[in-house]
């Protein structure tokens, strides 16, 4: 169709002249809400009293693990082993491995709402983290956990810290 044939855009798309002028409404999706409310209690130092509804596509070892991962309670830990034995007890297994459990949480994708931060080593040490044991560190310490056990082995520490005892931060 020739140009000059067309009808103005302005007619054609803009029926009303302020279309323009009109601020859009912002439309959000209610997991999204759910999720942003969740975060602001979360780091206001309080435990959410909910999950934001959560859709797990995982292997069914892995989804096991993290709903283990989902009952600790804000502010507590547990070790590898722990879930380890939580597993092969709901399996019915005499045991499980703690690093099968290691591979499970370091799979998980939502990593503060289902808390890997809450999962150390047996020893106490604080390993495991993809966003880094600083950042685990300070997950811990907004929950208020007692941390004083824990110490970051020397293989995630910065090359200049000789200590490996004891947190600080």
């Amino acid at each position: 169709m020739p140009l000059e044939k067309r009808a103005p855009l302005e007619k054609s798309v803009f029926a009303e002249k302020d279309t323009l002028a009109k601020t859009p409404k912002k439309k959000t999706l209610p997991i999204f809400e759910r999720t942003i409310c969740w975060l602001d209690i979360y780091f206001s130092g309080k435990a959410p009293d909910f999950t934001p509804p959560l859709h797990m596509q995982t292997t069914p070892f892995r989804k096991a693990v993290w709903e283990i991962m989902l009952g600790i309670p804000f502010g507590k830990t547990m070790t590898y082993g722990e879930i380890a034995e939580k597993i092969a007890k709901q399996k019915g297994l005499a045991k499980m491995s703690a690093q099968a459990v290691g591979g499970a949480v370091g799979h998980n994708s939502i990593s503060l709402i289902i808390p890997c931060h809450r999962v150390v080593g047996t020893n106490g040490s604080l390993t495991g983290y993809a966003g880094g044991i600083e950042k685990k560190l300070r997950l811990l310490t907004l929950e208020k956990a007692d941390i004083s056990s824990f110490f970051v082995p020397k293989s995630a520490q910065p090359r200049a810290s000789k200590s490996s005892k004891g947190v600080a931060l």
